[in-house]
């Protein structure tokens, strides 16, 4: 079963914003045993939203289009619905009055428009799907053995008919293949290295598992996915699989999960063993914090950061020796073991992060190379620093420290 995704708006093709609604639904699609076959964008126009409903027609089973709802003239798709479906346009009375509760309890001091009120106009073969969060309703036909709907593209607004909504009636609607997914986390070698050294696992995997490469800064994932109808099957058969790989990679994988990403491991390792984090961050100027707070439930283990651009920072913050950072430089394995023990003791946790290093284009407070980055850990039973070489672009450096810093951690936290 093949779903198509359509988001419609000029903003996305100028890139004024970014197309997160796709990422969204193709995940929560893929969660029921739908695979998503495309994802189109189109301008606000008639002519390629029609050409691009007419194409998806022809191949998918659902058709999942975002955007163009709104009150405004350039918002076009339920006309455009309209004459694709040989449809008219008529009001639709629920939807009225709750665009009039709406405005009658959110924005008061603004009076209801007639073009507010058209958004109670649908087209009369559509099943209205509720906004409870906003004006413009969802909309869902059933045409020829495809189903359509239409979304409105705030993102928080089409997550919610997307969960609440558009999900189950899915799950009710359709008999779903399952399709299952494991993801094995590898730290330290390219893509290139891991396939040679898989190489005749992979020739052997069973035809109903595929492996996906997914390579970022400093970190590989390999991704199984088995599809079938036997949920039993598949999911003995993709453990099976994955474990194969531990012998084959040692300790380059760092484990098996299947959503999951490394920051979120981290928390459930810490939150399992009720011990601390705290991080001290140089040039990663807050980057390691921010994806630690990126997962619900932080506030659990993790106790905060400071961020030490400046030398005097580590020194008069951290309690980091100004003897160290003269004799050994404020890039050093020394200073950077400082820091970690330093923020561990300042935030009273059981682990810490520190990061110095100089992600360029100036070499700033050291004589380090542009790419020379010094990550510490400090454990309840050990402090150590090691030293990297990130390559020479800024964005790059920093990313890839981040991606080795968590790697480090999470080893000192299976050791606990």
């Amino acid at each position: 079963m093949f779903a198509d995704i359509i988001t419609i708006g000029d903003e996305i093709l100028i890139g004024q914003i970014i197309d997160t609604n796709s990422a969204f639904i193709a995940q929560e699609l893929n969660k029921i045993g739908i695979s998503v076959y495309q994802i189109t964008s189109v301008q606000d126009d008639r002519e390629h939203i029609l050409t691009a409903l007419e194409e998806s027609k022809a191949h998918a089973d659902i058709v999942i289009v975002t955007g163009g709802l709104g009150p405004t003239k350039d918002d076009i798709t339920k006309h455009t619905f309209c004459e694709f479906f040989n449809d008219q346009l008529v009001e639709n009375k629920e939807v009225l009055r709750h665009v009039e509760h709406l405005f009658a309890k959110h924005i008061s001091n603004t009076p209801i428009s007639d073009l507010n009120r058209k958004q109670a106009l649908v087209p009369s073969k559509a099943k209205v799907l509720h906004n409870e969060n906003g004006t413009a309703p969802g909309m869902w036909f059933y045409e020829d053995g495809t189903m359509f709907i239409s979304l409105p593209g705030v993102p928080f607004e089409m997550k919610h008919l997307i969960k609440e909504v558009v999900i189950p009636e899915l799950v009710t609607f359709y008999e779903r293949p399952h399709i299952i997914h494991k993801t094995v986390h590898t730290y330290g070698i390219g893509e290139s290295a891991i396939a040679q050294k898989i190489e005749d696992w992979e020739d052997n995997l069973p035809s109903f598992i595929k492996l996906a490469y997914l390579p970022s800064l400093g970190k590989v994932r390999l991704r199984l996915t088995a599809k079938g109808t036997d949920y039993e099957k598949l999911s003995k058969a993709i453990d099976e699989e994955s474990q194969k790989l531990f012998p084959l990679l040692g300790d380059i994988i760092l484990g098996t999960e299947s959503d999951e990403n490394i920051e979120e491991v981290i928390a459930k390792l810490l939150t399992k063993k009720g011990m601390t984090l705290a991080t001290a961050e140089s040039f990663t100027g807050g980057a390691i914090a921010t994806q630690i707070t990126a997962v619900p439930g932080a506030s659990a283990y993790f106790k905060g950061s400071v961020v030490c651009y400046a030398t005097e920072v580590k020194v008069q913050v951290l309690g980091v020796s100004q003897e160290l950072v003269d004799t050994y430089s404020v890039v050093s394995e020394q200073v950077a073991m400082g820091m970690a023990n330093g923020v561990k003791k300042l935030l009273d946790t059981d682990f810490a992060i520190a990061t110095t290093g100089n992600a360029g284009p100036a070499k700033g407070d050291s004589n380090a190379d542009v790419g020379t980055v010094y990550i510490g850990i400090a454990s309840p039973s050990n402090v150590f620093a090691l030293k990297f070489t990130m390559g020479s672009q800024r964005e790059r450096i920093v990313q890839k420290s981040v991606n080795k810093a968590f790697e480090l951690l999470q080893k000192e936290i299976l050791k606990m």
